[in-house]
């Protein structure tokens, strides 16, 4: 037995990744005329055994009965399956099945129930204790077998529900010899809630019957789609009370009409007033795409679709396989009424290959009414059953396969009475495979994941329905993989993969997050951007992702881009204009110095102390110079070397300022000699100047040096999308130490020369060092706002520029005028002129 299923299993599983590539189609014509429509009689099938060949007597005791159509087609599938199993002689051989049917029990017989004529209502009871009937099979309605189901527990008979699984049958105490053969929809709400996720569809609404069986649907649905992210947009019980549902009809309307979602999951009880809802909102023209079971796959009194919509209808069929034979047999039976395919599609689906995509059309909608009439009407067609059909069918072959077991193990079970009947006392858990190929498990106690078939029903013309078979849903495959769905026939058979949206909100871009509405369900959402250097790369993301240090988000926040490693380069214009002038303003130094020491003879090189002035000038040269120590990649070194040799020549140039600035002064305030301050001038003591200031500057070099050293540091969130890799100043208090202790240098070099500015003398150089300090030191007070307002490599191509432009001042305002004399007017630089210069400023004193 295990062998078997396990055989059974395997072949299922090749069967389930190409069963969609024969597709089938189905196509019926609406019945307008029976104003009945699918209603369905509820019967009792009561089987028993004759020996020998014996032919059922078909309907021989229902022509008198007010049968619908649907009916018979019940009825049929029993006595096909009666058929096929008395004509074989591998199953009970010289033994025939004998079925007697009684429909319309309730209707016909209520008050005999009453009045407790038992013999008249109940099968396989009589006042003899005598049991003629094996078991009965029962369906489609369940009320039947809920009401007559105690009696049949008096007479011990077994039943096999055939209609759809309902849980107050599945009470063993209450029902200890009833079976249902419709398997219980364990699988059903996880089916569902796989397909709306596979479309996408978040905002769903749900229809229910008011009893147990819908109830527990609607939770299992919504724990399905709680785990899902899919939400409830509403839930409409429809009540059993008649005159409670004219009430609450109004309600139910707007429920559905002021929702936003376009997809309805309908369950529950069609016998219910349900089913005159849809009649109802079929006059409203209410359009949703129904996701509904196979019951509910019926024409109603008034011709049409029970869920009826120009969006088309989702169905979840247990039916697995098509009957071979069953058509020619129902052909058989009433050759009169089912003589062409015509009367078979009012009856029910009937189903033809469809190859994809047709030769003259890429998509139904585009196909030629001949070309579809022509496929539809080439034989060979087929009559598919209904899942109720399909039960009765397995139930007969259940009893068959049951009773020819017990032939096998010689037990005696034939009647007292004509030796003739066969009998069994009791209903036995049995498994088979059936004609189609499909197993068969009667045990009640098994785990039964069920696989659903899914159908998607449109209306084709005005007049015919078409029904495809679209994907199927296996519940115990893994999760991800139980839903399998055809692209390729739904694109032939509708967009709806692409037009039909149920959601709540419109779903957030890449680049946008979701943000939830306060007391509103998780489906309902606002969109607002991902935070700056944030990303969100799917649609519908509930939180954006940062992105890493060294990366950076997109303009659209939909990708981490590496951020691009920046720095002052030598090949970037940027850079070569700054080494440029570096070069250019210290080869201009070196020449002026070179002038200087070729006329050191001159009275206006010796006039202002010519020492201070080469020093100076030596000073500036390496001022331009290490201007280059901040343009390239940085390294330790560099950084280091840049900051301290930046402090130190720059405290050389503004200490030889001050020094000629002094030197000035002293001068002209020493005119008489024998003077007490004499010495000092003569003795070179503003020279000293410079080594004590240098000396100043390099303890304070050193202790920034000693705490915290400048250090190469990549600054990752300065500028968005650049890493800026920068000389971090380590101490920024020892930095501006250091820039103040050159900042007060400049401001006493340019108050001593502003004092002086108005002395007398030819070559008196104090207002060129005042202009000069007046420069340098307005590119400096310039230089800290501007340094701070600025980011990357922007902050050190400033910095460069300060110390050229604070060098260039004091090299054009100092040295040009000089280097003017010297060159251009060279008969004022020479003593004749000077002695000429003198005398005649002293006659005029």
């Amino acid at each position: 037995m295990f062998s078997l299923t396990f055989v059974f299993l395997v072949l299922k599983l090749s069967f389930l990744f190409c069963y969609l590539s024969d597709p089938r189609c189905f196509w019926r014509i609406k019945d307008r005329e029976n104003y009945l429509g699918d209603k369905e009689a509820d019967c009792f099938f009561s089987m028993y055994t004759k020996h020998g060949y014996v032919k059922n007597d078909y309907f021989s005791e229902n022509l008198d009965k007010k049968v619908t159509l649907k009916t018979i087609h019940l009825i049929s599938s029993v006595y096909f399956a009666a058929e096929e199993i008395n004509r074989n002689s591998y199953i009970l051989p010289n033994t025939s099945l004998i079925v007697k049917i009684e429909c319309n029990l309730i209707a016909d017989n209520v008050k005999r129930i009453w009045s407790l004529k038992k013999k008249e209502i109940i099968p396989n009871y009589y006042c003899k204790n005598q049991r003629r009937y094996l078991i009965v099979l029962t369906g489609p309605i369940w009320i039947t077998s809920y009401i007559l189901g105690p009696f049949l527990y008096f007479s011990q008979t077994p039943e096999l529900y055939c209609g759809h699984f309902h849980l107050l049958l599945n009470d063993q105490e209450q029902f200890p010899h009833l079976y249902q053969m419709t398997p219980k929809d364990t699988s059903l709400p996880q089916g569902m809630v796989s397909l709306a996720v596979h479309f996408r569809w978040n905002w769903v609404g749900v229809i229910i019957t008011d009893d147990d069986h819908g109830i527990q649907f609607l939770s299992e649905l919504r724990a399905g789609m709680e785990s899902n992210t899919v939400c409830l947009a509403f839930v409409t019980i429809i009540t059993y009370n008649r005159k409670l549902y004219l009430k609450m009809y109004h309600k139910y309307y707007h429920q559905i009409t002021m929702s936003s979602a376009k997809v309805v999951i309908v369950y529950g009880d069609k016998e219910s007033p349900l089913q005159f809802n849809f009649i109802l909102w079929k006059s409203e023209n209410i359009q949703r795409l129904w996701v509904s079971v196979s019951q509910f796959d019926i024409i109603t009194m008034i011709g049409e679709f029970m869920l009826n919509s120009v969006h088309g209808t989702l169905i979840f069929s247990h039916q697995q396989s098509e009957m071979s034979g069953f058509k020619q047999f129902m052909q058989t039976v009433h050759p009169s009424n089912y003589s062409n395919d015509i009367s078979l599609a009012k009856l029910w689906w009937t189903y033809f290959k469809c190859s994809l995509p047709p030769p003259d059309c890429k998509t139904l909608k585009n196909c030629p009414t001949k070309t579809l009439l022509k496929r539809f009407f080439v034989p060979p067609l087929g009559m598919s059953m209904s899942e109720t059909c399909y039960n009765l069918y397995n139930s007969v072959y259940a009893v068959a396969h049951s009773l020819h077991e017990m032939l096998l193990q010689q037990v005696d079970t034939c009647s007292e009475n004509d030796g003739k009947v066969l009998e069994f006392n009791s209903w036995k858990t049995i498994q088979f495979v059936n004609p189609v190929g499909d197993l068969i498990n009667m045990n009640q106690n098994r785990e039964r994941d069920t696989e659903y078939d899914i159908f998607y029903i449109m209306d084709f013309l005005k007049h015919e329905g078409l029904k495809m078979k679209i994907g199927r849903f296996s519940g115990h495959f893994p999760n991800g993989q139980q839903l399998f769905i055809s692209d390729e026939m739904i694109e032939w058979a509708t967009d709806i993969k692409q037009t039909i949206a149920s959601a709540c909100s419109v779903p957030c871009r890449p680049g946008l997050r979701k943000y939830f509405q306060e007391g509103k369900a998780v489906c309902c959402f606002d969109c607002y951007p991902c935070p700056e250097n944030e990303i969100s790369n799917m649609t519908d993301m509930d939180q954006c992702l940062k992105c890493p240090e060294d990366e950076y988000a997109n303009t659209d926040q939909t990708n981490c881009l590496k951020k691009v490693v920046t720095f002052l380069d030598y090949k970037e214009p940027l850079g070569m204009a700054l080494t440029g002038l570096a070069v250019l303003f210290s080869s201009l130094t070196v020449v002026v110095l070179c002038v200087f020491l070729k006329h050191r003879d001159t009275p206006i090189v010796k006039a202002n102390n010519e020492t201070l002035s080469y020093v100076l000038l030596i000073s500036l040269i390496f001022c331009f110079i290490c201007s280059l120590l901040y343009i390239g990649y940085p390294s330790m070194v560099s950084c280091i070397l840049q900051q301290t040799t930046f402090a130190m020549v720059f405290t050389v140039s503004a200490s030889c300022v001050l020094a000629k600035t002094i030197t000035v002064v002293l001068a002209f305030k020493i005119t008489v000699p024998g003077r007490r301050l004499r010495w000092l001038l003569l003795s070179g003591a503003p020279n000293y100047i410079i080594p004590i200031c240098t000396t100043i500057q390099m303890m304070l070099c050193g202790i920034w040096l000693g705490i915290s050293p400048p250090f190469v540091d990549a600054d990752l969130h300065m500028v968005h999308g650049h890493i800026i890799i920068v000389c971090n100043k380590g101490s920024v208090i020892a930095f501006y130490c250091v820039l103040g202790y050159m900042g007060s240098l400049a401001l006493a070099s340019f108050t001593v020369a502003f004092l002086a500015r108005n002395l007398p003398d030819t070559f008196n150089e104090a207002k060129l060092l005042t202009f000069s300090m007046l420069v340098f030191c307005s590119v400096w007070i310039t230089f800290l706002p501007v340094y701070h307002s600025t980011k990357g490599k922007a902050m050190v191509a400033v910095e460069v520029f300060c110390i050229l432009a604070s060098s260039a001042g004091m090299l054009l305002c100092i040295f040009v005028p000089k280097c003017y004399l010297i060159l251009w007017r060279p008969q004022i630089n020479s003593f004749h002129e000077f002695r000429k210069m003198h005398v005649k400023n002293k006659n005029i004193n």
